[in-house]
């Protein structure tokens, strides 16, 4: 995957391109990346890349020409165009099913802005996808980026060594993932559960199934409302349920 990122701020991304998991996979070649700073691509003595809104108001808003013409200049496969990414508060809200999309591509662009936002002609004209990853606004489209290219970039096959660790996440699923214990057996008093000693692998991944569903049951309701659930897990729900309205 080839990643290519717009900003006036790319020394932003150093820490989290040099660390970690981005870090390795990087050096091992299952991705690239080359930062684009749109303020080279001012048409003005003063390298302004921003100014005063159409009509009044306040804060500045980022202008087309610096942002289409940085884009000009980004070699891409004509039989496969890629996909230009708009980091704004905005967009779509950012799922891992999202990032299990973007995953799958071969050229991303990302374009992070500042100030006010963005000229509507870079949105309707240049864009492919707005994402947004809250409800809440930065100061800038690099945090945001940088999270969506962290959750993109482990999903690349390889990348985790272990490629069931990304089909088991949270989310991954439709559900929370289940609790995790590694050793001691016990620790202060408090001990793993038994069926996670037994090596039966049936009867742990029924009660790995199950937590899972309680741990969303419990803490993301909403996500069980689009999901098919089987007869038991719905009268584990119901059990759960009549647990709560008695405590």
């Amino acid at each position: 995957m080839r990643i290519d990122i717009l900003s006036l701020f790319p020394e932003m991304f150093e820490g989290v391109f040099r660390s970690s998991i981005l870090k390795k996979a990087y050096e091992k070649q299952f991705f690239s990346y080359n930062f684009v700073n749109f303020r080279d691509f001012a048409d003005n003595k003063h390298n302004k890349v921003d100014d005063y809104p159409y009509g009044g108001g306040a804060g500045m808003v980022l202008k087309p020409q610096p942002i289409f013409d940085a884009i000009d200049t980004i070699e891409t496969d004509e039989t496969k165009k890629p996909r230009i990414i708009l980091m704004c508060p905005q967009g779509e809200t950012f799922t891992q099913k999202k990032a299990e999309e973007l995953a799958r591509e071969d050229h991303l662009i990302f374009i992070c802005g500042h100030y006010e936002g963005y000229d509507e002609r870079i949105r309707t004209n240049l864009v492919t996808d707005e994402i947004s990853i809250g409800d809440y606004v930065l100061t800038g489209g690099e945090l945001g980026a940088m999270v969506v290219i962290d959750s993109v970039v482990r999903l690349i096959p390889g990348v985790l060594g272990n490629d069931d660790s990304a089909v088991e996440d949270s989310f991954s699923t439709g559900l929370l993932e289940h609790p995790h214990y590694t050793r001691p057996a016990e620790f202060r008093g408090i001990k793993v559960p038994d069926v996670l000693l037994s090596g039966n692998h049936a009867h742990i991944n029924e009660w790995r199934r199950k937590e899972s569903l309680r741990r969303t049951y419990l803490r993301r309701p909403d996500l069980l409302e689009s999901m098919e659930l089987s007869n038991e897990e719905k009268g584990w729900i119901k059990e759960w349920g009549n647990n709560k309205s008695s405590s």
